[in-house]
């Protein structure tokens, strides 16, 4: 998740906001919540590319595409 995505996470859910050294305090633990949440998010969608991936003819490229969305699905918190 960008800083961005997660202060506005915490300004929706009315977490008060410190400044800190010129930015916005966020939590350790509340940013590992949200990380938490997103990888679960991500893992949960590269797991329907995966499903529709199995349904594809053996060895297609039509699979071999779904199954490389898939794990760039799951590759994106990594690049972040």
């Amino acid at each position: 998740m960008t800083e961005e995505q997660i202060l506005d996470i915490v300004k929706k859910a009315g977490y008060p906001l410190t400044v800190y050294e010129g930015k916005p305090y966020v939590p350790p633990m509340l940013e590992i919540l949200l990380e938490t949440a997103a990888v679960a998010e991500r893992d949960a969608c590269a797991k329907i590319v995966e499903l529709n991936a199995d349904a594809c003819r053996s060895d297609g490229v039509a699979q071999m595409i779904l199954y490389s969305n898939a794990a760039a699905i799951r590759a994106r918190g990594e690049n972040v």
